[in-house]
């Protein structure tokens, strides 16, 4: 019989991305990947794969759920703050907390052997962001501002992980995640509760009509780009993993420059005849990015990090082409 692997939060831009590498990952033969998201969609069915619509905040959406040979179990769904066009705070205790605790009491019900959750890079927010993270850092983030309910939810659900761990047997694999690049057609977020198209799209079509880009500040100042398929590859080595527990950076060790980034963009998206020019301006602001240490990662998942900052931006002109997703975020 296979083991079943259910990916919660697989209609997300990175969750969907997620779908298709463990796909592609594991053997059909050995293992069953499942999807599940809060919304209605024929998505994943037309394409064969199973889907259920689960809200994590109702446990009668779980008995839905397949209950036998349930092996892992990816938890990805929540609400963000990027995506929260008006501060509603209750919404990250409803999804992050009370919908963890249904997907805990999921596995627990059914024997899960592992749950994967990804934890966010704002719980270190207020350290210096020229220092390379490693993962046991201490937690240190602001109690004031929108993101800190959400900082405060999840770390809640760090704790009842070890409950669960220690009560119940329950492997738990925590991953901290920067900002996953995966390249969706719906290029909005909402910084401050404003619609706002994400600075990288902003950059890329820039570049393709050929208009000067701006390098902001340190041109030297470096940060962890990582690829969601990268990003992929870390969670579903975990899943075979013959460890109880785990925490982890998701990075790739590579420290991309501000100036690398946006030459690499420039060559990839540009037209060769009128390539955008590139404006220094020392006296802008520019920051946000962190460097992790991925150094246990490789050694206890075996993990090697493919994309880099080329290889990322050209995956993205791809994915721009074919839209595999478009259906799932224009709808």
């Amino acid at each position: 019989m296979r083991k079943k692997i259910i990916i919660f939060g697989a209609t997300g831009n990175v969750g969907s991305y997620l779908l298709e590498y463990a796909l592609e990952y594991f053997n059909s033969n050995e293992y069953e990947i499942i999807a599940s998201g809060r919304r209605k969609t024929d998505f994943f069915s037309k394409r064969g794969i199973k889907y259920y619509s689960v809200d994590l905040t109702k446990e009668s959406d779980f008995e839905q759920l397949p209950t036998d040979n349930v092996f892992a179990v990816m938890l990805l769904s929540a609400q963000i703050p990027s995506y929260m066009d008006t501060y509603e705070p209750k919404k990250y205790i409803d999804s992050i907390i009370t919908g963890g605790f249904n997907v805990l009491e999921y596995c627990r019900k059914n024997h899960v052997d592992r749950i994967l959750y990804t934890q966010t890079v704002f719980d270190v927010s207020l350290y210096p962001h020229d220092i390379i993270l490693k993962p046991d850092i201490a937690s240190n983030f602001s109690y004031t501002g929108d993101h800190a309910i959400y900082v405060i939810a999840k770390n809640t659900m760090l704790e009842l992980l070890k409950h669960y761990y220690q009560e119940y047997g329950l492997k738990k694999f925590i991953f901290r995640l920067p900002t996953i690049y995966s390249y969706s057609p719906y290029p909005y977020y909402y910084p401050n509760g404003i619609k706002t198209k994400r600075p990288i799209y902003q950059m890329i079509e820039k570049a393709q009509n050929g208009e000067p880009l701006e390098i902001w500040g340190d041109p030297h100042y470096a940060k962890d780009m990582v690829h969601v398929y990268d990003f992929s590859q870390m969670l579903c080595k975990a899943v075979e993993a013959k460890r109880e527990t785990g925490f982890y950076n998701v990075g790739t060790g590579i420290p991309v420059t501000i100036e690398e980034q946006i030459l690499t963009i420039i060559d990839v998206f540009s037209p060769q005849a009128h390539p955008s020019p590139v404006i220094y301006c020392p006296d802008k602001v520019c920051g946000g990015g962190f460097l992790m240490d991925i150094n246990n990662a490789k050694y206890e998942l075996n993990y090697t990090p493919i994309y880099d900052c080329r290889k990322l931006l050209e995956d993205y002109k791809k994915e721009m082409e074919i839209k595999r997703f478009a259906e799932l975020r224009l709808d």
